[in-house]
């Protein structure tokens, strides 16, 4: 592992980033977070949060935070900043997302049955798309078996479902973080080669795999480490800090690199 960027992170120009334990750390927005998101735009770095955050969440990033979009609930929709304001799309319709949602509640609902100590997230009635269990972030974490277990059980439902360091996100559909970011990039005039060059990712969790395997430029905080063994795909930097105090510590070194 390292931390060093190397020539090639010269051509960066967009940033994209996971939220939870990754701009944040210990259930808290460090400051060094907003100034280096900040320092980002000023230098006229595209920065985008894709996160499994709920929709209640988002639109709070989306309005108050330095970011240009967020792709939330794990890429089920796109808040976009724009001169009049925010703008929510989405590549199927809400209603029909909301019908999938109120489904497949009631099938993981089922399931934690067998978890009595387990419960959907305290921000569950303002997602939009997807069914989230807590498995941290409101109580102590739960253990890596059990996780498995319950992320299995909805694989065989036939519903997607991953597991971040603070919840296990469930939904119906094609989208994904993945999926989503690169459709969101086309949109912006970017082709693949160009979304390959001048595209970063940073995460810190098991469902970040997917970005790390599919953008070459990609970071990882050092609460990454705690995965490493887990981890299919892997970052190629990871940084010394943790959560934002980490995302902080790359911006100093992709903008110090851009500036020499």
């Amino acid at each position: 592992m390292t931390n060093v960027l190397t020539p090639e992170w010269n051509k960066i120009e967009w940033v994209l980033t996971d939220v939870d334990d990754t701009l944040t750390w210990r259930g808290k927005l460090p400051a060094e977070t907003l100034l280096a998101l900040n320092s980002l735009q000023q230098q006229g770095i595209k920065v985008v949060a894709v996160t499994g955050a709920c929709a209640g969440w988002c639109d709070h990033i989306a309005q108050l935070w330095p970011v240009d979009a967020v792709l939330g609930e794990n890429g089920a929709f796109c808040l976009e900043k724009s001169e009049p304001g925010i703008t929510l799309s989405s590549s199927v319709d809400i209603d029909t997302m909301r019908r999938q949602q109120a489904h497949l509640k009631q099938q993981i609902e089922q399931i934690l049955h067998d978890y009595r100590e387990i419960n959907l997230t305290l921000d569950q009635a303002y997602r939009l798309c997807e069914v989230a269990i807590d498995i941290g972030q409101n109580r102590s974490p739960v253990d890596s078996q059990t996780v498995q277990q319950i992320v299995a059980r909805i694989h065989a439902m036939g519903a997607h479902a991953t597991a971040s360091s603070i919840h296990i996100n469930a939904w119906y559909g094609d989208h994904s973080k993945r999926n989503s970011a690169f459709a969101y990039l086309r949109q912006q005039g970017l082709s693949d080669s160009e979304i390959i060059s001048k595209c970063c990712y940073v995460g810190d969790s098991l469902n970040d795999q997917q970005m790390f395997e599919t953008l070459p430029m990609s970071v990882g905080v050092k609460n990454i480490e705690h995965y490493w063994q887990q981890l299919n795909h892997k970052p190629n930097l990871v940084m010394s800090q943790p959560g934002g105090f980490g995302f902080a510590e790359f911006t100093h070194a992709l903008l110090a690199l851009k500036q020499s």
